[in-house]
């Protein structure tokens, strides 16, 4: 706790000893040892879903505690190998990837059908697999901002993974075609007994008005994650709510007074409440990303989007380039601080 609140720094009274009044802890279905059981058991999943999320939350670290820390590598699709690994090399080679995961403590590695098949044989009985079955690739010219297939679910049963991720672009113009493909790809998922999880992104440059970026805003991210669950995502990725007010800033789509009103105030915590709030009140777990790399403040940065998620009523972090841009050891430290969080039960549910 001295450590967390070290990195905090000012911001430790204001995060730590928050208590929200949006949404009671108690109508929220928490992340815990028995979520399984207590809740994903209620759902028209058969048999063989259940015992892949159990095997999610018995590895790495956070083994038993009902929360995630996975470590996602498909930015060598996504930017560029390049762009990528320029900056730590060793992790053009896939086996540093998964080993990176390994030695971070973390539930599961996601990375690419390419990067995964690669290694399978030699790793995936040693750390859940989680293959991301579309991606936007930018090496086209001009670039194509689009989610395309990569990957088939049934490659990623072959390969032994327990899971299965995509992302949806909600607001472009490609999303109808998306929220189709990937509604399907995780019916089939679910048939095979894998857990599906979604990166459930905005984009639309139309987002962006008057300087501000709506992208990250609550109301617009929440209805993302809303739409994630309903497509029966078992997880929910989204990148941690900054400001609110989306809808009403654009002047599009239908919200309510009460969301800015009753439903969210302008703490942190609260807004990734109602994006908790959204994703069926967690019945489907959110996890929110880690984001980009921006150097020495990278490990700050993490534990304060570990405290955010946790005390909100989320299920984890996925942390990648803040991780594998770095010497191993260093990415090890990372995402243990991150573990640190979750393991430490003096942070408690706001």
């Amino acid at each position: 706790m001295t450590d967390i609140q070290h990195l905090l720094n000012a911001e430790a009274e204001y995060l730590l000893g928050h208590q929200s009044h949006t949404f009671n802890a108690d109508t929220l279905h928490l992340p815990g040892p028995d979520y399984v059981d207590r809740v994903m058991a209620a759902k028209a999943l058969k048999p063989g879903v259940l015992r892949s999320m159990q095997c999610l939350f018995n590895s790495g670290r956070l083994a038993g505690t009902g929360y995630l820390s996975l470590l996602p590598v498909d930015q060598g699709i996504e930017h560029s190998g390049g762009a990528s690994f320029a900056p730590n090399p060793a992790y053009f080679d896939p086996a540093h990837i998964v080993e990176l995961a390994i030695e971070g403590g973390c539930n599961a590695v996601a990375s690419t059908l390419g990067v995964l098949h690669s290694v399978a044989r030699q790793y995936a009985h040693k750390i859940p697999f989680l293959v991301k079955i579309n991606h936007n690739e930018i090496l086209s010219y001009p670039p194509i901002y689009d989610q395309t297939l990569f990957a088939s679910v049934d490659q990623a049963f072959d390969m032994g993974a327990v899971a299965v991720g995509a992302t949806i672009y909600y607001g472009s113009h490609e999303s109808r075609r998306q929220i189709q493909e990937i509604s399907e790809a995780f019916a089939h998922a679910h048939e095979l007994g894998m857990v599906t999880v979604l990166w459930a992104y905005l984009r639309n440059p139309a987002f962006k008005k008057d300087g501000v970026d709506y992208h990250t805003a609550a109301d617009l991210t929440g209805q993302a994650n809303h739409m994630a669950a309903t497509i029966n995502a078992d997880i929910v990725k989204q990148k941690q709510a900054v400001g609110n007010g989306g809808y009403r800033a654009i002047n599009f789509g239908k919200t309510h007074d009460k969301v800015y009103s009753d439903l969210t105030t302008e703490h942190p915590i609260d807004l990734v409440r109602y994006q908790v709030a959204n994703c069926f009140m967690g019945r489907a777990g959110l996890i929110n990303s880690g984001g980009a790399s921006s150097g020495s403040n990278d490990l700050a940065q993490a534990v304060r989007t570990a405290v955010i998620n946790k005390r909100a009523g989320g299920m984890g972090m996925i942390s990648g380039r803040k991780a594998f841009q770095r010497p191993m050891e260093e990415g090890v430290q990372l995402l243990n601080a991150i573990q640190d969080v979750y393991l430490d039960q003096g942070i408690t549910i706001a």
